[in-house]
């Protein structure tokens, strides 16, 4: 019985850091100046990157990713719209001013590079403000 838990430590540590790896890696991009210029000051992008790894640990996020406009990307494991809805909420009561986007499976197939998620905007994408009322 202590292997399996052992096991099962092992592999959400290991899920984890795979999910997290996402967040590092679109700050490294942005901020090394890989994107062009920010619109949003590199302190900014700090904050965006908080936000990224605590989004890494919900449970139905499959891949989170920084968007240069200053969203959360996000890879559903379940593409069904109550377990995306139950994402957003949760997202939504722990940052109510940010924005969620959520990658569709044709976006993630025809995304060829990590500068290609990066850029994604997040403008169809409805705010958590203005899904909480507050704009």
């Amino acid at each position: 019985m202590k292997h399996i838990a052992w096991a099962f430590l092992l592999l959400t540590l290991v899920t984890g850091t795979a999910q997290a790896e996402n967040c590092g890696k679109s700050r490294e991009y942005l901020l090394g100046g890989l994107a062009g210029d920010l619109p949003m000051p590199p302190q900014a992008y700090e904050e965006l990157f908080k936000t990224c790894m605590a989004t890494s640990a919900m449970a139905n996020v499959k891949d989170v990713y920084l968007l240069k406009d200053g969203g959360i990307a996000v890879s559903p494991k379940q593409d069904s719209i109550s377990a995306t809805a139950a994402t957003l909420a949760q997202f939504c009561d722990n940052y109510p001013r940010s924005t969620l986007r959520f990658l569709t499976r044709k976006e993630l197939r025809l995304a060829r590079s990590l500068s290609e998620i990066i850029r994604t905007s997040s403008e169809s994408a409805t705010s958590c403000r203005k899904i909480k009322g507050l704009s």
